[in-house]
């Protein structure tokens, strides 16, 4: 799970907006959902490549990322 601190100043680096941490169990993620935008989480250690990002197009899923955020955007 990643640190407050670090979850606090981390920020989409497409919009530069703030991000929800998804499901602190597996697997999990850095989401935007302005963007539906999902940034994975490996070892800890955010990914923040736009390239890598995966792109959330389906409705549902994006209300599933939202259900599982356990942080509100700030």
């Amino acid at each position: 799970m990643l640190d407050e601190k670090l979850l606090s100043i981390l920020v989409c680096p497409q919009d530069r907006g703030p991000m929800l941490l998804v499901d602190p169990s597996h697997p999990e993620f850095l989401y935007n959902p302005r963007l539906r935008r999902a940034y994975r989480i490996e070892d800890g250690i955010p990914v923040l490549l736009v390239d890598e990002a995966l792109a959330v197009t389906d409705d549902a899923e994006h209300q599933k990322m939202l259900d599982r955020a356990s942080v509100e955007p700030g």
